[in-house]
């Protein structure tokens, strides 16, 4: 078994007061992740900088109640409830195995500002959050018709994406027109902060 990277030195930095939660957090999901099906083998020696920093980076951009679609092991979600106290968070999961893993995350770190739903994205009701949010969970042009109507007027998608963000958002196109987003842009977060930078598109719905 590949073992956990170190803590970049940086995390304590964007955690604050809260680094002992994300600590109590990484170390779970590197101690069970792979065996409960959350995390590939290959993911520990890069956990802090691939995942974990990944998602903190963006936490400074969320206001209000969020909802995080497909949220699986907790990446973006738990980390931005970590860092995020003050804002009120919706974990989105259809499957069972990861709906318990995210049950036992909120109940252990003392996450009250978190509820785990078991739902799919279609089955929420809309215009439901200021804010909605997913990491990997597919293209641009699929995540917008599923992603979207979840977002009330006036409100905010904040999607993070990989390298290929920009050629994702000229690919949904039409599913940006469909859905009425405006002020579609990629950020890049984190330059000269941390080894990998986090790509987000925003986009402002209706």
């Amino acid at each position: 078994m590949s073992e956990l990277e170190q803590e970049p030195a940086i995390s304590a930095e964007l955690f604050g007061d809260r680094i002992e939660i994300a600590r109590a957090f990484t170390e779970a999901l590197a101690r069970e992740g792979e065996e409960r099906g959350l995390i590939g083998p290959l993911e520990l020696p890069r956990l802090w900088t691939r995942h974990i920093l990944n998602s903190v980076i963006a936490a400074p951009l969320f206001r209000g109640s969020v909802a995080d679609i497909g949220s699986g092991a907790g990446l973006p979600g738990i980390v931005l409830a970590i860092a995020r106290p003050d804002v009120e968070w919706t974990l989105v999961e259809p499957m069972e195995r990861r709906i318990t893993w995210l049950n036992e995350q909120v109940s252990e770190l003392g996450l009250t500002n978190t509820t785990v739903l078991r739902a799919r994205a279609e089955d929420v009701p809309p215009a439901s959050f200021d804010v909605v949010t997913a990491r990997a969970v597919s293209a641009l042009r699929t995540l917008v018709p599923i992603t979207a109507p979840l977002v009330r007027d006036g409100g905010e998608l904040i999607l993070l994406k990989g390298m290929n963000a920009a050629n994702e958002v000229e690919a949904a196109q039409k599913q940006i027109k469909k859905f009425r987003l405006s002020d579609v842009r990629v950020e890049v977060l984190g330059e000269g902060v941390l080894p990998e930078t986090t790509r987000v598109v925003r986009a402002r719905v209706r």
